[in-house]
């Protein structure tokens, strides 16, 4: 490795930072009857979403009395209808919520694999599947987790009675909705899942197979069916009666791939609470999902790296403060391929992966002048007797997040998804089936050893996701953001949280910074576009010798607090928007 001349460039000190704090792993609670009914804390609560039909129906919970997790489940329901190649109740989320004292619960809405799932799930005739070959049909299939998620959530937190919180989705859905533009790129690129199955075909494209034009207006009796089922029955409707036989009917008689998903394993679904992960940055305390996600810890993890450099005086201009991000960037990334996964079936050092003692040493590998010629997972505390595969991540595409906050100040990050566009291609009641388990690594074995992410029957994939809260030194709210996009999520994520903290730029703004992603190899990935790709000759200076330019799958969407208020931020590279109650 040699230094490159570019690090005479660098006008400004890096200061040593604190690494010494302790990570905290907040307890689950749920808010006191006395928080639920406290004083206003904002003048209005906040929604931001993907699409403005579907913020708009959270913002109508918020002035109807109904809490942000009232607002974000009916965000998520209008989403099923006009997102639906992103997320939906035919997939799962995670869900992190606060009250307005801090305390911190989330609930794990992953999708889980049928109980028949072995290792060899994703080998056929000997040989590992491809991602595109497994994709389609029942294979891919898991048992969905929104609604056993969102019910868990509002008995948590909702105020609202349950079925109000379908209302605005039922309406939407018999009245109908346009195609937007942003909607017809989907289908028309997503032809071969859009279209996967007549029902499909008879929502989105024409008697020719053609992508229905923008502007035309989409009506789902189904999903406004299975919708109104629910609002009545509850969770169970989902998960019992003719809801269950038919996701199973579709998945074991799919077209392709047919896989042996059993009723019991539909109504076996739990949706879990979990640790939250939280640690701290530049003393503000961030918090997120642990376990089968890894966006809590690689989110921490890079940024906790970091702290050690100014990257305020560097600026988001300045190639070296890119460089050094995409730097602890890799080494986070080579930790989540090796140890993530879901922690009911493997041992996950969670604890250890965000310990700022192992951090520290982390972050003593970067070098602002050059790059780490090659970089591998590090032991962190409790992995040093896991003998694991370390392996790249995988490609997601199907996802949306949405944040709320109320005015009680309780917030919500909610980020869900069916994986890719249009998961599975499968319909059952007027809504796409997630294609989730193509997030377990395909290939059980790597180098002779086992992948900590390889399926197994009733497990959890691993999932990118990061829905995230931050709170300021003196302990108030700053943030609720995430992202949608498969394995960018957390570098969305970084970048957003970077962009408030150290470039004190408002969330939007923030939220348009470019988008650098380097998944612990040694290629970095840059925007297409941006100033990123034209900061190339720098980082390549540096040291990155494959910069490759890509139109990342961006979508970001948070709520900020500024002096007393709540202010909402979406990415401008989608059609989000932030509705005020």
């Amino acid at each position: 490795m040699q230094k490159h001349s570019l690090v005479a460039l660098i006008a400004a000190p890096l200061l040593a930072g604190t690494l010494l704090s302790q990570p905290v792993i907040a307890r689950q609670v749920a808010p006191a009857a006395a928080s639920r009914n406290a004083a206003p804390v904002y003048p209005a609560g906040m929604v931001s979403a993907a699409d403005p039909r579907a913020a708009a129906a959270g913002a109508e919970m918020l002035r109807k009395g109904g809490s942000a997790t009232d607002a974000a489940i009916a965000t998520m329901l209008v989403l099923t209808l006009v997102e639906p190649a992103s997320s939906g109740i035919g997939g799962g989320g995670l869900f992190v919520a606060a009250d307005p004292d801090g305390q911190v619960s989330t609930i794990d809405g992953r999708e889980t694999a049928p109980k028949a799932a072995t290792e060899q799930w994703f080998v056929k005739d000997g040989k590992v599947m491809s991602f595109a070959d497994a994709v389609p049909g029942g294979t891919s299939v898991g048992v969905p987790g929104n609604i056993a998620l969102a019910a868990r959530a509002h008995r948590l937190h909702g105020r609202l009675p349950w079925a109000a919180l379908f209302g605005p989705a039922i309406k939407l859905a018999k009245s109908g909705f346009e195609i937007t533009p942003r909607f017809h790129a989907m289908i028309t690129g997503s032809t071969k899942s859009g279209a996967f199955s007549a029902e499909g075909k008879k929502l989105f494209y024409d008697a020719a197979g053609a992508p229905l034009p923008v502007g035309t207006v989409v009506r789902n009796p189904d999903l406004a069916a299975t919708f109104s089922a629910i609002a009545r029955g509850g969770a169970k409707a989902f998960y019992s009666g003719a809801n269950r036989r038919a996701i199973v009917a579709k998945v074991t008689l799919a077209a392709r791939n047919p896989a042996p998903m059993t009723e019991a394993d539909v109504a076996a679904y739990v949706a879990k609470d979990r640790e939250p992960v939280c640690g701290s940055y530049r003393q503000y305390r961030i918090c997120g999902m642990g376990p089968p996600s890894s966006g809590g810890t690689t989110v921490i993890a890079t940024l906790k790296q970091l702290e050690r450099f100014d990257l305020a005086a560097l600026g988001k201009d300045s190639p070296v403060a890119w460089h050094l991000i995409a730097e602890s960037m890799r080494l986070a990334y080579a930790d989540r391929a090796k140890y993530s996964a879901d922690a009911d079936f493997v041992t996950v050092p969670v604890a250890g992966m965000i310990d700022p003692a192992y951090l520290a040493q982390r972050s003593a590998l970067i070098d602002p002048g050059m790059t780490i010629a090659t970089v591998s997972a590090g032991t962190p505390p409790g992995a040093e007797r896991l003998a694991l595969a370390e392996q790249a991540p995988g490609e997601e595409h199907g996802t949306s997040h949405f944040s709320v906050v109320d005015r009680r100040g309780h917030a919500v990050s909610y980020t869900s998804t069916i994986e890719s566009s249009f998961g599975s291609g499968i319909v059952v009641g007027g809504y796409f089936l997630n294609n989730e388990l193509t997030d377990f690594d395909l290939n059980p074995v790597f180098e002779g050893k086992p992948a900590n992410n390889r399926v197994q029957g009733g497990k959890r994939p691993r999932s990118s996701m990061s829905p995230s809260l931050v709170w300021s030194p003196d302990g108030k709210l700053r943030l609720a953001v995430g992202a949608a996009g498969g394995a960018t999520i957390p570098a969305q994520v970084i970048r957003a949280i970077i962009g408030v903290i150290d470039w004190k730029l408002p969330a939007q703004d923030a939220l348009a910074l470019p988008v650098l992603f380097a998944p612990g190899i040694e290629t970095v990935f840059v925007e297409k576009g941006s100033m990123l790709e034209a900061m190339t000759p720098q980082l390549q200076a540096l040291g990155h010798g494959s910069i490759v330019p890509r139109g990342l799958p961006l979508k970001a969407n948070a709520v900020e607090v500024v002096d007393g208020k709540l202010l909402g931020a979406a990415d401008p590279r989608s059609e989000g928007k932030a509705v005020s109650e």
